[in-house]
């Protein structure tokens, strides 16, 4: 903290003023010490209270300069000039006792942050105080107790200064600890917040689901008796004949379609600890697009392109839920109508998905933070942050990675690669790392 952002503490502000009053002080005790010295001597105290006068009044106006961009300059000049005034109070008081107080009072003021050379000008001026001091007939010893007396000031002040500066900088330390601390828990008290909160919609879309799927099943059987004794009639009005050829066909295929996205719906919302199982990675694909259609159909174009994959060990419900964070994410990213292409391919013991949009990018900057939960570039209600977060998280639990390349205007690709089968770790490992959130 420089002496300008001092400024704004009305602490330190509060600490100056009380040391210039103390000084202020200091130097009226000592000069009523002078004059008491020297009383009688009319000429010499109207001259030597005329240069106290104009040298407290001087140093009055540099005090309040202190906190300005000029402040060393200023504090430097007015040390010099203290110092020269030594000589004038020396002079004409003869050198009594109370003018070597002034001494020891200015070095109190040699700022440490001064430059080298400046700070052997300050000393060799007071050396030679004290020589002229003995060539105007002073004792010897008297300015040389008070040299040293000095010197032992600005030792004593420097070394506490000193400790000063590590106590503080281990407070600052300290609070940016503090302060990180914090912030990390702000952070894992919003993750808990938002995974309650995801968790309540996983239950409320569980349990609307499974309320759908009841009627559903009703109609679907409806439909199908209609359909089979329609089928058995051997004549039928040409109307009747139409329905069963083309009307009640299309009706259980509609019905059917909604069966499978109520049927993936309840799957992925299902809250319940996923075991390891064999899964295919394409038909997990086609649940996703088939969850997500209503959202991003309006804003891009699907195009896939399935390569025939072995079956996978893992969690199938988190992959989907890989595939929706994607597939979504991607559909935010489009500024106008786009398009998004899935592919999936076999490479040795790796299968491997890659998704593509033809989005507006990211830059350098955003890459560098796409995995932090909470980060978001999105508008305010479109997005938690979270998504990607998830993403990494589950597919590293799976052993595989994440590769993102992408520019600004020129869309995103997300490479993932996932092992057939997960890699063994060991039990401890495994308790610690747990599971990622579905």
């Amino acid at each position: 903290m420089n002496v300008l952002e001092l400024d704004q503490d009305p602490a330190a502000v509060g600490v100056y003023e009380s040391l210039n009053r103390f000084v202020t002080l200091a130097v009226t005790v000592t000069h009523v010490l002078l004059v008491a010295s020297v009383w009688g001597r009319w000429r010499d105290i109207i001259l030597l209270t005329g240069v106290f006068v104009l040298l407290v009044g001087f140093n009055v106006l540099v005090a309040k300069q202190f906190f300005s961009e000029r402040a060393r300059t200023v504090d430097a000049a007015r040390l010099i000039i203290n110092l020269l005034a030594n000589f004038v109070f020396g002079h004409f008081s003869d050198w009594q006792l109370p003018v070597w107080l002034y001494l020891p009072l200015n070095v109190l003021w040699i700022d440490t942050h001064l430059a080298r050379w400046f700070r052997y000008v300050v000393f060799g001026l007071i050396l030679l105080t004290g020589i002229v001091a003995v060539l105007e007939g002073c004792s010897p010893l008297v300015p040389l107790v008070f040299i040293v007396i000095s010197a032992l000031v600005y030792g004593i002040s420097n070394a506490r200064v000193a400790l000063l500066k590590i106590v503080l900088e281990r407070l600052a330390q300290r609070h940016q600890e503090l302060a990180r601390a914090h912030e990390e828990l702000a952070q894992a008290h919003q993750r808990g917040r938002e995974q309650d909160r995801l968790s309540s919609l996983g239950m409320l879309a569980a349990g609307i689901a499974h309320e759908i799927n009841n009627p559903l099943s009703y109609v679907k059987s409806n439909v199908n008796a209609l359909y089979r004794d329609l089928r058995a009639q051997k004549e039928l009005p040409e109307v009747l004949g139409e329905y069963v050829t083309e009307v009640l066909p299309a009706t259980l295929d509609g019905i059917q379609r909604i069966a499978t996205i109520v049927s993936d719906l309840r799957r992925f919302a299902r809250g319940d600890p996923e075991p390891m199982v064999e899964y295919d990675l394409n038909e997990e694909i086609q649940a996703a697009l088939r969850i997500t259609h209503g959202r991003i159909e309006a804003r891009c174009k699907v195009e896939l392109e399935l390569g025939p994959l072995p079956r996978m060990m893992g969690k199938p419900q988190q992959m989907a839920q890989v595939v929706i964070n994607l597939l979504i994410n991607a559909a935010q990213a489009m500024k106008e109508h786009g398009k998004i292409a899935i592919s999936t391919r076999q490479e040795g013991e790796e299968v491997v998905m890659v998704v593509r949009d033809t989005g507006q990018g990211m830059s350098p900057e955003v890459l560098d933070k796409l995995f932090q939960p909470f980060f978001s570039t999105k508008p305010l209600g479109e997005g938690t942050g979270m998504g990607l977060a998830v993403v990494h998280g589950i597919v590293t639990a799976h052993g595989g990675r994440i590769q993102v390349e992408s520019q600004p205007d020129q869309g995103t690709t997300f490479t993932l690669r996932l092992p057939r089968v997960l890699p063994v770790r060991p039990v401890a490992q495994a308790s610690q790392t747990g599971d990622a959130p579905a």
